[in-house]
């Protein structure tokens, strides 16, 4: 099979669309399947991290969303670029991440005459883009022959505005790294306790709540605890943060920073509690998913997002947003006692692997067959003869 995976956002710049279509794009290969990538990127050619990828639009733009950024391009040769690349690749399945999002998605939605598949990954509590450029929107949205929510509180956004049948295909996490051989960082196993928070320093991730709540466990001073924070933050971020850590008097607060793939691994192995205490919009908890694949117990916020993955499934505990004293009693719970963290962590182990990226893409594809097959009659571009052909070439 011939696929195109479409993103909005600037490949550049880490985020959670970028590494899933990294993902896809390693196994589909891996599979036998032809992939193309097409993504704004502020690389240069020369710099792109794969053979595959089409950097469509390089005048980067940024654009505040969900309390964040996002890195998009609003190049005007987009249409020119996305019109000779359909029509020299001609694809037997166009999967496209936020595909309402502008450009490219959009752009490539207008002049695909193969089939459209779409994957909605944002969630948050109203969305003025789609309530105001819905009748605008609408026509691109019913050119999306299947759909596809990464967990039900992005259906449930989607489906406010455009409702349809939405498959639920949540993001993967690559569980053989976090479970694979790397180790603790020695530095950090000298009797702390050490409590993980993985994010960037957005109001919304709620590292002020855990802050206080960090306050009253060492108040308590039954454990000596250290808080580490991982994650992409600028100098005058960290200054603010750290401004609350001298008026709280906190002790053993550390700030790391940006880290590489394998050491933020290394940091959730370093850890004893894993802390997401985000305040919402969150669609999918991915950073929870990864401390229970690394085998770690989870104290988290109840929001949408995180309910989706961590409830009823023992492998950590969910607290009401914005509430340090429930949040200090949570992670009391699991500092209190080593056997409740291991249990915790090989329940979260266990689940993890339901997650793992070979089965999300086997998912995925399996949902493009559907797709395909349901098309057929009002596709154009999809010829199954031409399918098998290939399959056989692949075989030989």
């Amino acid at each position: 099979m011939k696929i195109a995976l479409v993103s909005p956002y600037d490949y550049a710049y880490p985020g959670g669309v970028t590494e899933h279509i990294s993902h896809l794009n390693a196994q589909f290969r891996g599979m036998g399947h032809e992939v193309r990538i097409l993504a704004p990127s502020s690389q240069s050619e020369e710099e792109l991290p794969y053979d595959n990828l089409y950097r469509v639009g390089k005048t980067i733009v940024r654009v505040p969303t969900n309390a964040s950024v996002a890195r998009i391009s609003l190049s005007l040769t987009l249409s020119r670029q996305v019109k000779e690349i359909l029509g020299n690749e001609r694809f037997d399945v166009v999967h496209l991440h936020e595909p309402l999002a502008p450009a490219l998605p959009i752009t490539v939605l207008r002049h695909s005459r193969t089939v459209n598949v779409g994957t909605f990954h944002t969630y948050r509590r109203s969305h003025f883009a789609y309530l105001y450029g819905k009748p605008l929107l609408k026509r691109y949205f019913n050119r999306l022959q299947g759909q596809i929510a990464v967990s039900e509180a992005a259906r449930e956004l989607i489906e406010r505005y455009f409702p349809s049948q939405y498959n639920i295909i949540p993001n993967g996490i690559d569980v053989q790294l976090f479970q694979g051989g790397l180790p603790p960082f020695p530095h950090l196993d000298d009797g702390m306790l050490n409590v993980l928070f993985v994010g960037r320093l957005e109001k919304r991730k709620g590292l002020t709540h855990l802050l206080d709540a960090l306050r009253v466990v060492q108040e308590r001073g039954d454990h000596r605890v250290r808080l580490i924070v991982v994650g992409a933050f600028t100098e005058a971020q960290r200054t603010e943060y750290e401004k609350k850590v001298a008026q709280l008097r906190l002790s053993d607060v550390h700030f790391v920073g940006f880290v590489s793939r394998e050491d933020k691994v290394r940091y959730y192995k370093s850890c004893h509690i894993f802390c997401a205490p985000s305040t919402g919009g969150e669609s999918q908890g991915i950073v929870l998913l990864e401390a229970m694949a690394a085998g770690k117990p989870v104290v988290a916020s109840s929001i949408e997002g995180y309910r989706g993955v961590l409830a009823g499934t023992g492998a950590g505990v969910l607290v009401p947003p914005e509430d340090e004293g429930a949040l200090a009693g949570a992670l009391t719970h699991f500092l209190d006692s080593s056997a409740l963290r291991e249990e915790a962590g090989a329940r979260g182990a266990q689940t993890a692997q339901d997650y793992s990226w070979e089965k999300i893409a086997a998912q995925i594809l399996a949902f493009y067959e559907d797709s395909i097959a349901r098309a057929a009659p009002r596709s154009r571009r999809y010829d199954w003869a031409n399918i098998r052909r290939r399959r056989k070439e692949r075989a030989r």
